[in-house]
């Protein structure tokens, strides 16, 4: 066998590992669990870290303000510091559509070693608990929830006795770079914190999804919740780590509806949606970066390489172990895209959209030894303690 035999061989001998021993990471079918409505419904409070977000309020904060919760429940919207006048744009969107009290508030800029969501989240709760909730909503200013999403989440806690529940939103998909790499983003987050395990006590896979965490406020008090966190990277991973290192019982899984309304038109957009993190996910760690970068080429790219080589210079065994992984690769891609309501040809073009998620990783590390560090919305987090809030 040749040496691009043996390296497609091994990458076809990856896949089947992917398939059956990553936690079944490419189902999609991992929702919300049984939940009977409990008889008793507890007060919740909804935090929303907000900065420079009056273009997406009104498609996200009223469907907040209408939520159908039989309990007691109120929203604080934190106010990080915007110049677009985001507060005033909640403050006359609650006016205009009623609903849930609405308390806008903000906490000045964030003192150093804090991240600016987490610094606006740590003020919202501070607000909250003088309201004495069992529970708090984490969502982002971006997220828009059916009508029934808060009375969902706290009955699916109550009745698994979950101290986080949390919801990947489903990210929008109009244009053609969202079709392409949005599915695959969220593709990618299953393969390395598959949900199943996520959900079982005594597994060591912790993830949340920042968009949506509902929140036991006990909970968040023993974790110290956000000041144990204050400048996490990828604050709602570090959240679930937080609480299940603790014992807490977590769980994360696919939204029906609960939904991102934030465009990224532009590859340059969802670019820098992925490398502003990119490389802190890697602890900002070379040999993790030259693992990763080692690891997407063979699992991801050696397939259809494989596949030409094999079939220009008539090497049978690499053509066949070419195929066979990219067909393992395109099935496990197929269930995501149905949830996404995606056209199934674009399954094929995993490989291409993997090779953009290796150069956002290297450009995220590139961005990072050149001093910049993470940009976002007007503020540079300098390396290597903080990140760019992803709110």
């Amino acid at each position: 066998m040749s040496a691009i035999a043996w390296t497609a061989a091994a990458s076809l001998v990856a896949w089947l590992w992917l398939l059956l021993g990553q936690g079944f990471f490419w189902r999609t079918d991992v929702r919300l669990p049984a939940r009977p409505e409990p008889e008793a419904w507890p007060a919740v409070c909804v935090v929303v870290p907000a900065r420079d977000e009056a273009a997406v309020l009104p498609g996200s904060l009223p469907s907040l303000l209408a939520q159908d919760y039989p309990g007691r429940a109120e929203v604080f919207l934190i106010d990080d510091g915007s110049a677009d006048g985001t507060g005033e744009s909640a403050r006359a969107l609650s006016r205009r559509h009623g609903g849930l009290p609405l308390t806008v508030s903000s906490p000045g800029e964030p003192p150093a070693g804090w991240t600016g969501k987490l610094w606006a989240v740590r003020h919202g709760i501070g607000l909250a608990r003088a309201r004495d909730p069992e529970y708090l909503l984490l969502t982002d200013a971006d997220i828009a929830h059916a009508p029934d999403s808060l009375r969902e989440l706290v009955a699916a806690a109550q009745a698994g006795g979950f101290d986080v529940v949390s919801q990947m939103a489903r990210l929008r998909v109009a244009s053609v770079w969202e079709r392409l790499v949005v599915p695959a983003f969220v593709y990618f987050f299953a393969q390395l914190y598959p949900f199943r395990r996520i959900g079982k006590k005594g597994a060591r896979t912790a993830a949340a999804a920042g968009g949506c965490v509902l929140l036991r406020a006990e909970t968040a008090e023993r974790a110290r919740i956000p000041d144990a966190i204050r400048h996490a990277v990828i604050d709602d991973v570090a959240l679930a780590r937080a609480v299940k290192g603790g014992g807490g019982h977590i769980w994360l899984g696919l939204a029906e509806r609960v939904d991102s309304v934030r465009p990224y038109p532009r590859l340059h957009d969802l670019w820098r949606m992925v490398s502003r993190s990119a490389y802190a996910q890697l602890r900002h760690n070379p040999l993790l970066l030259a693992g990763t970068v080692a690891g997407l080429a063979l699992v991801y790219l050696v397939p259809p390489v494989a596949l030409v080589c094999g079939l220009a210079v008539g090497d049978a065994a690499s053509a066949v172990a070419g195929v066979l992984a990219w067909l393992l690769m395109t099935g496990t891609y197929v269930p995501m895209l149905r949830y996404y309501r995606q056209p199934l040809w674009l399954a094929p073009l995993l490989p291409f959209t993997a090779f953009l998620y290796l150069l956002m990783t290297v450009d995220s590390a590139a961005q990072h030894y050149r001093g910049r560090g993470a940009a976002w919305k007007g503020r540079t987090y300098a390396r290597p303690g903080a990140v760019a809030d992803e709110g």
